[in-house]
């Protein structure tokens, strides 16, 4: 029986890393696609001597990662500078995807989920897994969530979850939709995860 592959996405504060953890536990393997990526970038990451030869040793920090900042003020003046810098970071991710996959596959796991943050804008990632998981949850939880844990401001956490998918869009693409919103308990959202990883085949 091949392992199932679920594609894991939700909005920002949507809880997506709770219910990774518990999907976890569950015995799924997870591959998070954004921490693949953010290695790639960080101190010694596979993507920095590329980058620096593209956009110049100015883009790279002292310590040896990219410099984030200047790279998306880069972006922002020059959209044409993200598409070279996705052209150097995606072959790098899709290679390191690869090799994770291919060690979950030999250590017998019989799900693996995918962490996709942007898996609905993106449309490379729907033909790549079997089943769709959305993790939803109404637009005031995800703004109270985000201002609770981090210092942004509603109006910037609004503008965020405007740039995102929007959220009927996101659960058009869902086979499984987990629905996590404010005054859920844990133990609510607990069972829900059960029942979607035992139609994983956990």
């Amino acid at each position: 029986m091949p392992a199932m592959r679920i594609g894991l996405t939700g909005g920002i504060g949507s809880g997506k890393s709770t219910v990774l953890q518990m999907l976890a536990a569950a015995g799924a393997a997870v591959i998070d696609a954004d921490a693949i990526s953010r290695s790639t970038t960080a101190a010694g990451g596979a993507a920095i001597a590329a980058i620096a030869a593209r956009f110049g040793p100015a883009f790279i920090t002292p310590e040896g990662a990219l410099d984030r900042e200047r790279m998306r003020e880069r972006v922002y003046e020059e959209p044409q500078a993200r598409r070279e810098l996705e052209a150097i970071v995606h072959p790098l991710v899709g290679a390191e995807t690869a090799r994770q996959v291919q060690a979950a596959l030999a250590a017998g796991a019989a799900c693996i989920v995918f962490d996709i943050p942007l898996l609905v804008e993106s449309g490379r990632w729907r033909h790549q897994v079997d089943r769709v998981l959305v993790i939803d949850c109404t637009p005031a939880t995800q703004v109270a969530r985000v201002v609770a844990r981090s210092a942004l401001q509603p109006a910037q956490v609004e503008a965020i979850i405007a740039a995102q998918a929007p959220r009927a869009l996101r659960l058009a693409a869902a086979d499984t939709v987990i629905f996590n919103d404010g005054g859920l308990s844990l133990q609510a959202l607990q069972a829900q995860v059960r029942e979607a990883a035992r139609s994983f085949g956990l």
